[in-house]
């Protein structure tokens, strides 16, 4: 029976590496290698997986559940810098440094998590270079995201921010028909990340919908037209 588990975890763990972005499309023995190193740690809502100069143990994909990264300013109060969902991968960069996690990393709800070791990684990192690609191209994007964000809260009010959230989900931000997508998360965890508060939200999302821009029905979000959605934007930052 213990076997029939170990295995039964292994391919999921396998699986999970898989669906991953950081690692779609690699060989079967390089997916193998990955998940030697590989543990899975389970999270309750509330619990923290570490904490802003904690030592680096490796990086981690989520497999179950939702992780929020945040700073907390000396004033107390919380800046999300990104909420990480199923499939993604983050904390690559502590590979690269002894300084520890630069933030703290909190399970919004029970979650799960793939935990890649830190020194036996860096070992295979020597040996296949388009692993090392792939990391490059991987804290690259967290960087863009990051970058994507503090423009949106030094240049954009809260209507704007939501708007450019919702126009992010449409597949064509200049098509003129309807577009529907589930919200991936609740009005708490969203406002966070617009670095609102729910209240405001609520209020913006009113907004909006006032002025025929979005319809909202549960966590249903329809856009009418992504075309006008996209021209109160513009209007907004002037571009």
């Amino acid at each position: 029976m213990k076997e029939k588990i170990s295995a039964l975890k292994h391919a999921s763990i396998i699986y999970s590496l898989e669906h991953c972005p950081l690692f779609t499309g690699l060989p079967e023995e390089a997916l193998m290698e990955i998940a030697a190193l590989t543990t899975v740690e389970s999270l309750d809502k509330g619990e923290y997986l570490f904490r802003k100069g904690d030592p680096s143990r490796g990086f981690f994909v989520v497999q179950k559940g939702l992780v929020s990264l945040h700073r907390v300013n000396p004033s107390g109060k919380e800046q999300v810098i990104h909420i990480f969902r199923e499939g993604d991968s983050f904390a690559e960069g502590s590979l690269a440094t002894d300084l520890g996690y630069p933030a703290d990393a909190r399970a919004v709800g029970v979650s799960q998590l793939l935990v890649i070791q830190k020194d036996g990684f860096a070992d295979l990192l020597q040996r296949r270079s388009d692993l090392t690609l792939r990391m490059l191209g991987s804290m690259a994007m967290h960087l863009r995201n990051l970058v994507g964000q503090i423009d949106d809260l030094s240049l954009k009010d809260v209507e704007t921010r939501l708007a450019s959230w919702i126009l992010k989900r449409c597949p064509d931000s200049e098509c003129e028909h309807p577009f529907a997508f589930q919200l991936p998360t609740t009005k708490q965890i969203l406002a966070a990340e617009l670095g609102t508060i729910s209240a405001t939200l609520s209020r913006t999302i009113a907004q909006l919908r006032e002025k025929g821009l979005i319809e909202v029905r549960g966590k249903s979000v329809t856009v009418p037209s992504p075309s006008k959605l996209k021209a109160l934007i513009r209007e907004r930052i002037g571009g």
